[in-house]
């Protein structure tokens, strides 16, 4: 089969899918209206094929591209025979249209060549208001979905390439910035229409028979190698457990349990024994875990398999009916997003004793997302942005600072985005000394944010999370710090805890000083070179007491090393006695 086709046909027609998927991420980006879609990125692209099974993926969010499978089995199923050229298609609901949370907002588009439903134009972007209890739809409070917003199953938003004004006038209705929504959604639009005549171009130059043919090549090919990557790792059950903080201001942890079976070239990720789900925000729908497991295993295979379906089969993913990873009606999702990262991480623990140079040590856990909102020069406004990032050290080099979660290609929203159209003054973006876990490759260092209000009665919610349970590191590296999370109000100065249920309210001059924990090291401290320890004191990202405590390294001044007194200090430290 595989033989009988022309490899280097195969692999323009894999590159040409890849190019207009990559268009379609570049064109929602530059015509997107929200910060959170344009400037911080969070939004995933993908073209699929007739069966709605990827053949690509925008350079976009890797935790939203393996549920675009699910979201549309599902459509297909639903408008099955109702399906025509010019529709575009609208949905988000987790239990009405195999969403993922009601921020994320699908559209949808058929391409049709000669008549025949030939792929799909997909988008999925995070909207930066949908209704709900709280301004941006992240209520961590809310115990069932009807709480969190609109609730959209797919529906025909343009038929024949008309707009359905109806679904445009109840979306306007049920949002606290229309316009922001409305702009994205055009945007998600606009890149389906530019999916659909890239796929038209090639279907033209290709013909519809041979891209068929070819596309489900390409499914074959990444699942050989995709398979070929996991026989390569030795057999056998490998388990690692994490933790969320929990919710509120006498958290209860979430609980992940992950046993991950190798058998030849197939997986399976189990996790049974994970939480159930919880009156909070945080649960997440069965796609969306297999999503993140399917990412996190991509990551440890080589460059060539392809970004499509194929890859995917291979993996089974287990999660139990209830949980936190498998919720069911009517649980909340809205901040689901910490769930999945926290899913990339365990399965990276698992996989660190078997691929020990292919996995980093714990990182950040994902981005903390801050919402503000308010009245502002006439309307309201609602500003939420996913900050991020920090890596774990690796078997090769130090983590890495100011980059997203693998899970993510995110970015922080700029300073001069949110000083120009919000009451906000940003009075800190630096790294902070002392908070990466030390090894023989420290940890990245974490990022702080600090935010001071400008007017008052400003509504204020945070999604964060690692506050007691801090990145770990691996073979002997040490764990980061954690998360720290602080107001300063009139009141005086406070800690919050990593997710704050209560409503809060700020005022001028009130400030919320946000630190993200630092990534975990890897190996022993003892062993770091101690020239790297005397540069890292110079570039301010360790202390001198951080030098010496941990890394055992002393120094004269802040631009030499005592070598001897460096060397008997470490012996000291390893038990070795003088």
């Amino acid at each position: 089969m595989m033989a009988d086709h022309d490899w280097a046909l195969l692999e323009i027609i894999k590159n040409g899918f890849e190019a207009v998927a990559d268009e379609m991420a570049i064109i929602l980006m530059r015509t997107a209206q929200s910060p959170i879609v344009r400037d911080a990125m969070d939004f995933s692209t993908a073209l699929c094929d007739a069966q709605g099974e990827n053949i690509a993926q925008g350079l976009t969010t890797p935790m939203h591209l393996g549920s675009f499978f699910d979201a549309m089995h599902h459509l297909i199923a639903q408008y099955a025979g109702q399906i025509e050229d010019g529709d575009v298609f609208i949905g988000n609901d987790p239990y009405l249209a195999s969403g993922q949370h009601l921020p994320d907002i699908y559209i949808v588009r058929p391409i049709f060549f000669q008549n025949t439903l030939c792929g799909w134009a997909a988008t999925i972007a995070h909207h930066v208001d949908v209704g709900g209890l709280v301004p941006g739809s992240n209520s961590l409070s809310a115990t069932n979905i009807h709480q969190e917003g609109l609730r959209l199953p797919f529906l025909k938003f343009m038929r024949a390439g008309k707009r359905d004004s109806a679904i445009e006038a109840i979306i306007r209705a049920n949002v606290r910035t229309p316009n922001l929504v409305m702009g994205d959604i055009t945007a998600q639009c606009a890149a389906v229409e530019a999916g659909t005549r890239g796929l038209q171009e090639m279907l033209e130059r290709y013909g519809m028979e041979r891209l068929r043919v070819y596309t489900a090549a390409l499914h074959d090919y990444a699942e050989k190698l995709a398979r070929a990557a996991i026989s390569e790792i030795a057999d056998g059950s490998y388990y690692f457990e994490d933790h969320i903080d929990g919710l509120g201001e006498q958290p209860e942890p979430v609980i992940f349990r992950l046993k991950l079976d190798i058998r030849g070239d197939e997986v399976v990720a189990d996790w049974t024994g994970t939480s159930p789900q919880v009156a909070g925000g945080i649960n997440a729908p069965l796609s969306f875990c297999k999503s993140n497991v399917y990412a996190a295993l991509r990551s440890v295979m080589g460059n060539d398999v392809p970004n499509c379906h194929g890859y995917t089969r291979p993996i089974k993913v287990v999660a139990p009916e209830a949980s936190v990873l498998n919720c069911v009606y009517p649980a909340a999702c809205g901040g689901r997003g910490i769930t999945g990262y926290r899913i990339v991480d365990c399965v990276f623990g698992a996989l660190a004793s078997c691929l020990p140079d292919l996995v980093a040590a714990d990182g950040a856990g994902g981005s903390t997302l801050p919402s503000f909102s308010g009245h502002y020069r006439g309307s309201t406004f609602v500003f939420s942005e996913c900050v991020m990032g920090v890596w774990g050290a690796t078997s090769r080099h130090d983590g890495q600072e100011g980059v997203p979660h693998m899970a993510s290609n995110q970015a922080n929203v700029p300073v001069e985005i949110i000083e120009s159209d919000y009451p906000l003054r940003i009075e800190q973006y630096a790294i902070a000394q002392d908070s990466s876990g030390a090894g023989c490759y420290r940890g990245g260092l974490g990022i702080t944010r600090e935010y001071r209000i400008l007017q008052d009665d400003v509504y204020f919610g945070v999604r964060s999370d690692k506050v007691k349970y801090p990145p770990h590191g691996l073979f002997g590296g040490k764990p980061g710090a954690p998360t720290v999370n602080r107001l300063r109000t009139q009141q005086g100065e406070h800690i919050l805890p990593a997710m704050p249920t209560k409503p809060i309210t700020l005022n001028t001059g009130d400030v919320f000083f946000h630190t993200m924990a630092g990534g975990g090291g890897y190996g022993d401290a003892l062993e770091r070179d101690p020239d790297h320890v005397l540069n890292d004191v110079i570039d301010e990202k360790i202390s001198l007491t951080s030098a010496f405590e941990e890394y055992g390294v002393v120094l004269t001044d802040r631009k030499s090393i005592d070598r001897d007194a460096t060397l008997q200090r470490r012996r000291m430290l390893r038990g070795e006695g003088h």
